[in-house]
């Protein structure tokens, strides 16, 4: 809780920045999907397809995704137009079936009448049917709202700044238990000892001998199993 109360600033950026990611392609793949799913609803005949190619765009592994999309829309890898157009393609492949159900679930004498009083079709989509079908459209859209912001978490992978930047972090320093064989003070806290994530407490120098980081004395005892040593103060 200390960390969070001195990084709040911190936090808060990545907040935004993880926010947008993944609310805009939402709001985007909404507008996306109710043409989409109102055409597939309309004309059985090509249900079936859009039904499948949107199925199927929700399995390719989102790290894929990320890195296919500037191959695609000729963007750097660290753009982060990829992430949104990416995060808009899995919200399209969720929401279309959702609002074909939806509209689907309309009572046919709900639509006879609103055709017997003479609703055109467009008319009478977004007077009666879409109306109608917002209770399942919105169910929908809580499943894709909850699917990005999961999602997007991987976006930090490619160099794209959000929440998923502290996951990634405390992967790397491997911060842990102490392990049965000790802590080596030249490879740091965990098995991973990289020094452009954490400090060590001591370091080997261009000769390869062990030189000071962050203690600034040291002992070994005769068996070579215990370090003792002393910390410097910032």
């Amino acid at each position: 809780m200390e960390w969070v109360g001195e990084h709040l600033d911190l936090i808060g950026r990545l907040l935004t920045l993880h926010a947008w990611y993944a609310f805009l392609p939402l709001l985007i793949g909404l507008a996306l999907s109710i043409p989409l799913g109102w055409a597939a609803h309309r004309w059985p005949a090509g249900r079936g397809a859009v039904l499948t190619v949107t199925g199927l765009l929700y399995t390719v592994p989102s790290l894929a995704l990320f890195i296919l999309m500037p191959l695609v829309l000729g963007t750097k890898i660290l753009d982060p137009t990829n992430v949104i157009v990416a995060m808009t393609i899995y919200t399209v492949a969720l929401l279309v079936r959702t609002v074909v159900d939806g509209l689907g679930s309309v009572p046919e004498e709900v639509d006879r009448a609103a055709v017997a009083m003479g609703y055109g079709p467009l008319r009478r989509f977004l007077g009666v049917q879409l109306p109608l079908a917002a209770p399942v459209i919105a169910a929908g859209l809580r499943v894709a709202a909850v699917s990005n912001v999961s999602i997007v978490s991987i976006a930090s992978l490619i160099g794209v700044s959000q929440l998923g930047d502290l996951l990634v972090d405390g992967y790397n320093r491997a911060i842990g238990g102490e392990p049965e064989t000790g802590f080596d003070p030249l490879l740091g806290w965990g098995g991973y000892g990289n020094p452009l994530f954490q400090s060590t407490l001591l370091k080997r120098g261009l000769d390869l001998s062990t030189q000071a980081d962050l203690a600034t004395d040291w002992t070994l005892s005769q068996d070579r199993l215990t370090w003792t040593v002393t910390i410097r103060r910032d």
